[in-house]
């Protein structure tokens, strides 16, 4: 047996379905310019959307997760019919259905592991500038202004982050680039994994693999997760911490596994312990991640700025209008009409979504999602459905899926146009395998 590198190739760029070849070419190439250029990646990936909507429609509306998607948009019109300020309820719809379309094309033009690698590879290559950004804004000084045509390309570096300190590189706040850090390293770091479990197999099959992948995802991996410390982000920490026990849960790795616990047992208890056992164990965890943790870093914060004032306040205005919420993007105003404060939302995505659309839209999404995640871990239960060698990639989505379901407990990634979009990306892919898989069909990946 052999590896055929052209044979992977081939897999990776060309689509099972021919019909699809188009779509799939236009999705890659912006995917690829994605994260510098936003509006012109985008164009290109609702240009594959749409063409792959007109060529399968029949397909795309028979499956019935889509379906509930079609009931959430039409929840969520009504919402906005009943809404506090209709008119920014009614552009808040902007942050949502548009994605909804997205899912459902991509849900269907992703079918395969080949290309659940061929994306993961897209996005680490294009994270590659996103990264060197961050480190020129933060130790260099980078300052750069650069705006064509409106939308077309838009650049802003703040020299020394955002906020100061912070790591954001072209990121609106640090800890929305540390949300895409965290998908950054978690797909480089499987990417990896794949390709030292093939290098290990070279004597087997009498093949020499190149070692230049090896080297740059090395890199990746290691930029990406040290950026992600640099973004000063507890939320981002923490799900990058996540990330490395699920990889080493799912790899058997059990000293790697009481290692990071053992590492994060010393973080908390320097953070919170009583003092004389904290004071011991300050001496070794360095000031930077303990004083963050538990705020001393940040002292004197405004009560209205805790996450704990922003979510009693948010579950009141669910309990105040259960079924149909005050309105998208009505809880800004709201919020500050009560504290006296600009606060975008509740840091907390179920939260806004239940104060702004009602309880049953918002049941109904994460409804949606769970759906998604259980799915997905349910097909890699079933060994005969995906090759062994091609589960480490479709478990590496559902990581990066579960993060971002993590990561929106305690932030909203809603409104920031490059994580959100991503975030839809992934989840289409993943329900676009589980469709693909759970179907006898001959085995493309």
């Amino acid at each position: 047996m052999t590896i055929n590198w052209g044979s992977n190739l081939k897999l990776a760029f060309y689509h099972p379905k021919s019909d699809c070849q188009f779509s799939w070419n236009c999705f890659q190439l912006g995917l690829l310019f994605f994260p510098l250029t936003p509006f012109v990646g985008f164009v290109s990936i609702m240009l594959a959307t749409l063409v792959t909507w007109v060529r399968q429609y029949r397909s795309i509306i028979s499956r019935r997760i889509n379906w509930g998607f079609g009931l959430l948009s039409f929840l969520l019109f009504v919402s906005a019919c009943f809404a506090n300020d209709k008119t920014a309820a009614f552009v808040g719809l902007f942050n949502l259905l548009p994605f909804f379309l997205l899912f459902t094309g991509l849900g269907y033009l992703i079918q395969t592991t080949a290309q659940l690698r061929q994306i993961a590879w897209i996005l680490v290559i294009g994270s590659v500038p996103m990264v060197i950004m961050g480190f020129g804004q933060l130790f260099f000084g980078w300052n750069l202004q650069l705006q064509v045509l409106w939308i077309l390309l838009d650049w802003t570096i703040a020299p020394g982050g955002t906020p100061p300190g912070r790591m954001a590189a072209l990121f609106m706040h640090a800890n929305i680039f540390a949300a895409y850090l965290a998908l950054a390293f978690t797909l480089s770091f499987a990417l990896l994994l794949e390709q030292w479990q093939e290098r290990r197999q070279e004597a087997e099959f009498n093949t020499h693999l190149p070692a230049l992948p090896i080297i740059f995802l090395s890199i990746s991996a290691i930029a990406d997760f040290t950026a992600l410390i640099l973004t000063n982000s507890r939320n981002g920490w923490a799900i990058a911490i996540i990330a490395c026990l699920a990889f080493a849960f799912y790899q058997g790795w059990r000293l790697l596994v009481g290692g990071v616990a053992a590492l994060v047992t010393s973080v908390l208890l320097a953070a919170f312990a009583p003092s004389p056992i904290a004071q011991v164990f300050r001496k070794v965890v360095p000031g930077f991640f303990w004083a963050r943790l538990n705020d001393e870093m940040y002292p004197d914060r405004p009560v209205a700025l805790m996450r704990k004032t922003q979510w009693q306040f948010a579950w009141s205005l669910t309990q105040q209008r259960p079924w149909t919420g005050w309105g998208l993007r009505n809880f800004t105003d709201l919020y500050k009409a009560q504290m006296n404060i600009d606060l975008g939302h509740p840091h907390n995505l179920f939260l806004m979504l239940s104060a702004e659309t009602g309880l049953p839209s918002a049941l109904l999404f994460f409804g949606l999602l769970s759906w998604i995640l259980f799915a997905g871990f349910q097909l890699i239960g079933k060994s005969s459905y995906i090759a062994n060698k091609n589960k480490l990639i479709f478990f590496s989505y559902i990581v990066v899926f579960g993060e971002w379901l993590l990561f929106n407990t305690v932030d909203v990634t809603l409104f920031d146009f490059r994580v959100n979009t991503l975030s839809w990306i992934v989840m289409a892919a993943i329900v676009g395998n589980i469709y693909y898989y759970n179907h006898p069909k001959k085995d493309l990946n």
